[in-house]
């Protein structure tokens, strides 16, 4: 077993108890596969927060399994539902990593909802191109909100990376404007822009990303290069639904899902994968500066049904 499954799969234990542990406990108490047993299953899966459509779709998987493969031991369940779940979040998106040599700078926005640990996540992000040997800027465009701008501050010092901002209050794109010339000609290789996430008013923060959007290609016409979202796993459901609104307003490149080790919800992996086809790029996986791992969808598996 690879140290990094062991890793994940301790800081899963959460969802894996909440999820996989009583799947199998359910199993152990059953002598034969029957319509209750499958019902069972299906329960536990919608409670998981993988989502009512999903875990419709994985019993019709499960229960077509069964019956191509004439199983009648309720103990092969385990094995069939890790490899439907594989399958479902496909192969890893490692194969890119997700910095790219193609662009100077690469930019990178980073979209979500207050709350959801957005400037954290960039912070981290900041850390993981650092130890590449990246030259990194952070732009705080969430200016509404002095805290955020302070945050990003702290973190752009323990990240040991540069940070443009303005006062609280000042015009988001003209913040970002002034970042990405100032970033240009300081041969910065990877910038990071905050952006506000004020949900109450979906015409504002629609308003908003598009002018932010516009404003990037004035200085870099083929930017951002990357749009990722930050969700809060343990959000469940609610999670999908925010992804589901920022991907009408901007097109989202990856999801970066963050607090996956204080959840039982981790199910909501699969749900976002299987409803939006989006894919996790990023995982939270704890409060340290090195927490935040890039997704592996077999070692994600592993660490659960293992």
């Amino acid at each position: 077993m690879k140290i990094l499954v062991e890793k994940l799969r301790h800081k899963l234990a959460k969802t894996k108890n909440g999820f996989v542990a009583k799947i199998a406990e359910t199993l152990k108490l059953r002598t034969k596969i029957d319509q209750d047993l499958i019902d069972d299953i299906e329960d536990i899966l919608i409670e998981s927060d993988i989502g009512v459509d999903v875990s419709e779709k994985i019993i019709e998987r499960l229960s077509e399994a069964i019956r191509v493969q004439q199983i009648d031991d309720p103990y092969q369940i385990m094995g069939l539902l890790q490899g439907i779940i594989s399958d479902i979040l496909g192969k890893s998106n490692l194969e890119k990593s997700l910095y790219s040599n193609e662009h100077s700078p690469q930019v990178i926005l980073i979209v979500g909802v207050n709350g959801v640990g957005k400037t954290t996540t960039i912070g981290k992000l900041a850390n993981n191109f650092r130890k590449e040997k990246k030259k990194v800027m952070m732009i705080a465009g969430d200016t509404f909100r002095a805290a955020a701008i302070e945050q990003l501050t702290i973190w752009s010092e323990r990240a040991k990376s540069i940070i443009h901002k303005h006062l609280a209050g000042s015009d988001p794109s003209a913040v970002i404007y002034d970042g990405l010339n100032s970033a240009k000609n300081r041969d910065v290789d990877v910038v990071l822009i905050d952006t506000a996430g004020r949900l109450h008013n979906k015409v504002n923060l629609m308003n908003e990303l598009s002018k932010i959007n516009r404003t990037i290609k004035k200085v870099i016409p083929d930017a951002p290069h990357e749009t990722l979202l930050v969700l809060d796993a343990s959000t469940g459901q609610n999670a999908i639904s925010q992804a589901k609104i920022f991907n009408g307003i901007v097109t989202i490149d990856g999801i970066a899902l963050t607090k996956l080790d204080g959840t039982a919800k981790g199910g909501i992996v699969i749900g976002i994968k299987e409803e939006l086809d989006i894919p996790v790029k990023l995982i939270g996986l704890g409060e340290g500066i090195d927490d935040l791992k890039d997704f592996d969808s077999e070692d994600f598996a592993a660490a659960l049904f293992g």
